[in-house]
């Protein structure tokens, strides 16, 4: 039986590392410099004030907002009308293009196969109202009146609004994180985190990207906490963001897992909002860490919390079969390519991706005890070559993230989020903005 899994793992790193393209092993540091100047206003109105950050082609909206979900989205949905209406119905046309081509087998491994066999039955949209309905169970409210205040505002059907959210749940998409803190990191008591975001680089996405500040009413304790939700125009769920408790997320979807994960589920609470409630509720690490163990998951995740008061990180390995929570001694997958470093939790790509976890790793290890958001964006993401659409480098102790979005259409310089310049943002800052008087 032992050999019987040896033949069957090594089946599975073969096909990692047939299926996964390889780091360039040529490739360039990132030496564009970090854009540093302070968000600049654009407008507001009753609820919402937009900025923008950075500039050039790399500027990012920043969205402020007040009031009660439902209001927080009606002024979304009224202030970026076109540019959410603009995303929304471009983000519904590429999916039904990539559906379209999975179905033909020409992008495989995309999406969920039970998803594509419901589509080829049923159709998208009644495909997607079911995954809906399987997930409205154990989602609360909140999420639903928001959506529907942009739609209200935008014109966008709420139907759409609420099928496109369920994109999370379907698709794999590939992506890296690390958490570092200890030792290997220069200032004691600090806590360094990436996000970096591959996928769908080709698709409206980069187009669109912003950050929502959700300036939450905190006289109610149940209302949580101010936070910020790092993705796009129209888009509510949350798959990398940091909060007015010093505590950030980051998710890598799992394409390779081995049978540690046990099992899926379609039945569940969407890990996009499970990822929100973590940066709107929780106020520490091991309130997440609750939260994760108890929820009702879904599907094939590896997520991460940082968090600067417990000067500390964790790594998830996120299932409907389990929640196993890692830090730098009892870090998993085991092998040469995914050594443990001290005080460091890290993977590249996947659950089982030797290639971009070796060099993530090589990198970590050539840093260590100086790891920094400056030799990240320069030395790491842009080595290890992950985050092509869209990278959040966190110093939660510091209170600043760093976000760099991938190559705009009809924009200069290269496709990749990971060689374009870095926004630096002043979270603490961001997080006072005052309410508009309107």
């Amino acid at each position: 039986m032992a050999g019987r899994v040896t033949f069957i793992a090594t089946l599975v790193v073969v096909f990692v590392f047939s299926c996964h393209a390889k780091p360039d092993p040529h490739a360039k540091p990132n030496h564009n410099p970090i854009q540093t100047g302070p968000p600049v206003f654009v407008k507001q109105i009753k609820n919402a004030k937009l900025y923008t950050a950075g500039k050039g082609d790399d500027v990012i909206k920043v969205l402020h907002l007040w009031g009660t979900p439902y209001e927080m989205g009606y002024a979304h949905g009224t202030i970026l009308k076109d540019e959410a209406t603009d995303l929304l119905n471009e983000v519904w046309g590429y999916l039904e293009k990539q559906v379209t081509d999975a179905i033909n087998g020409t992008l495989p491994g995309f999406f969920q196969e039970w998803f594509l066999k419901d589509v080829a039955d049923l159709g998208l949209d009644i495909a997607l109202d079911l995954e809906r309905a399987a997930t409205k169970p154990f989602t609360p409210d909140y999420f639903d009146e928001e959506m529907k205040g942009i739609s209200d505002a935008s014109g966008v059907d709420v139907k759409k609004i609420e099928r496109i959210h369920m994109l999370g749940e379907l698709t794999k998409g590939s992506c890296s994180m690390y958490g570092a803190w200890g030792k290997a990191v220069p200032m004691p008591g600090s806590v360094m985190q990436l996000r970096a975001l591959d996928w769908a680089s080709d698709g409206p996405f980069q187009n669109h990207p912003q950050i929502t500040v959700y300036h939450i009413d905190e006289t109610n304790s149940n209302n949580g906490h101010t936070f910020a939700n790092v993705g796009w125009t129209g888009w509510i769920g949350s798959i990398q963001g940091m909060s007015s408790k010093q505590m950030a997320i980051s998710e890598i979807g799992v394409s390779y897992p081995d049978d540690t994960f046990v099992k899926e589920s379609r039945f569940g609470y969407p890990f996009t909002y499970i990822l929100r409630d973590i940066l709107q509720f929780d106020n520490t690490l091991d309130d997440s860490i609750n939260r994760i163990a108890n929820a009702r998951r879904t599907c094939n995740l590896i997520l991460g919390v940082g968090d600067a008061k417990l000067n500390t990180f964790r790594g998830i390995q996120y299932s409907a079969g389990v929640a196993n929570f890692f830090d730098d001694m009892n870090l998993r997958p085991n092998g040469d390519w995914h050594p443990k470093i001290e005080n460091v939790v890290y993977w590249g790509m996947d659950w089982l991706d030797p290639d971009y976890s070796s060099v993530l790793g090589r990198q970590l290890q050539t840093y260590h005890g100086n790891i920094t958001a400056v030799n990240t964006i320069r030395d790491i993401v842009s080595i290890v070559q992950t985050g092509d659409l869209l990278i959040c480098v966190y110093d939660l102790s510091g209170n600043t993230m760093y976000v760099a979005n991938a190559k705009k259409e009809n924009a200069q310089g290269p496709k990749n989020a990971y060689d374009r310049p870095f926004i630096r943002l002043n979270m603490k800052v961001l997080f006072m903005e005052s309410r508009p008087t309107l």
